[in-house]
């Protein structure tokens, strides 16, 4: 945070970088200039509290069949139009109704109801990153795993203190190419997602990317192949990278992507030698599961968000050829 002769106050925990004057709020309301420094509007008020399994963030390959509390606040720094949380994500924080839970009370509900880790998600966790930083290092404490279901608009300061706090893994939302980002996004550094990506991958953090491949917006070939390029420069082809189904929602009437445009970006991907694609809300698609990029075995069989059988061996090794499976369990 900055802080100019005038009072204005600069964030500097997304891209936005918003310049905020006294008494006013940034782009994703939850940070206020009061009195020359930024107070979070957000810290604590959670709109969302409940346990959910690992696999619906999606994450992969972290965990798998573990369930994590899940919380978000109300808000967002980006507008996308097709946002299927838009009744959190459009809401401002001072107007709607918030339960405040303390990061101690937070570590203790998910250790209560048995969950394995924590998982800031629903709208960008960004948001809440003072709170983050303290519920983290609390859970790193009490043997829980943490992690970010993202759009990855975060800066590299931002990222580098959530490591330090005990973040373990990043599924990170990319929207597209900057052209996509500025005209459906309302963000003009949609470049700077895959820096963070990049960045999250050099700290040694768990990464999982996921497009949300939408008709007429990022669906053509050249986007697809120019994203599975990005993909695999940035954060390389062990790193595990999700097609998902969109269907309409919020300010967007687009038709639902045809499954066989998810199936031909699949391919495109395994041809171009990313080790572990998937296609996602097509229950109970083969490309849910898990195989062995080497010889071809399942290894992880899902049905939509349940693990039906993960038949990998304690190492994380393909029980057929033994090759080393990218997996944390």
């Amino acid at each position: 945070m900055d802080t100019a002769s005038n009072g204005t106050v600069q964030c500097s925990l997304c891209r936005r970088g918003c310049r905020i004057k006294p008494g006013e709020v940034g782009f994703c309301r939850t940070g206020r200039n009061t009195q020359g420094q930024l107070q979070s509007l957000a810290y604590g008020r959670l709109a969302v509290l409940e346990s959910r399994p690992i696999e619906i963030k999606p994450f992969f390959h972290f965990h798998p069949g573990s369930t994590a509390l899940t919380y978000c606040c109300h808000s967002c720094n980006l507008r996308c139009r097709w946002c299927q949380n838009w009744h959190l994500s459009r809401a401002d924080p001072l107007q709607t109704m918030a339960q405040y839970v303390s990061p101690e009370d937070l570590v203790a509900m998910a250790l209560r109801l048995g969950d394995q880790g924590l998982c800031c998600s629903f709208t960008e966790p960004t948001l809440l990153h003072e709170y983050n930083l303290a519920a983290f290092s609390l859970a790193k404490a009490a043997g829980l795993y943490t992690c970010y279901v993202s759009n990855g608009y975060m800066t590299l300061d931002t990222l580098r203190e959530l490591q330090a706090a005990g973040l373990d893994a990043i599924k990170i939302d990319v929207k597209g190419d900057a052209d996509v980002y500025r005209e459906y996004c309302a963000a003009p550094h949609g470049e700077a997602v895959w820096e963070t990506a990049a960045a999250a991958k050099d700290m040694g953090l768990h990464v999982e990317i996921v497009n949300l491949v939408i008709p007429g917006v990022n669906d053509s070939e050249e986007a697809l192949c120019d994203l599975i390029h990005h993909h695999l420069e940035a954060v390389g082809s062990e790193t595990p990278l999700h097609f998902t189904r969109y269907h309409p929602a919020y300010h967007m009437r687009a038709p639902s992507t045809p499954i066989s445009t998810l199936e031909h970006v699949y391919d495109l991907a395994r041809q171009a030698g990313v080790a572990y694609p998937y296609l996602g809300n097509v229950r109970g698609h083969p490309a849910e599961s898990t195989y062995c990029p080497s010889c071809g075995q399942l290894l992880v069989e899902r049905f939509s968000y349940t693990v039906r059988r993960n038949l990998l061996t304690p190492l994380n090794e393909c029980p057929a050829c033994g090759r080393r499976i990218a997996c944390i369990a």
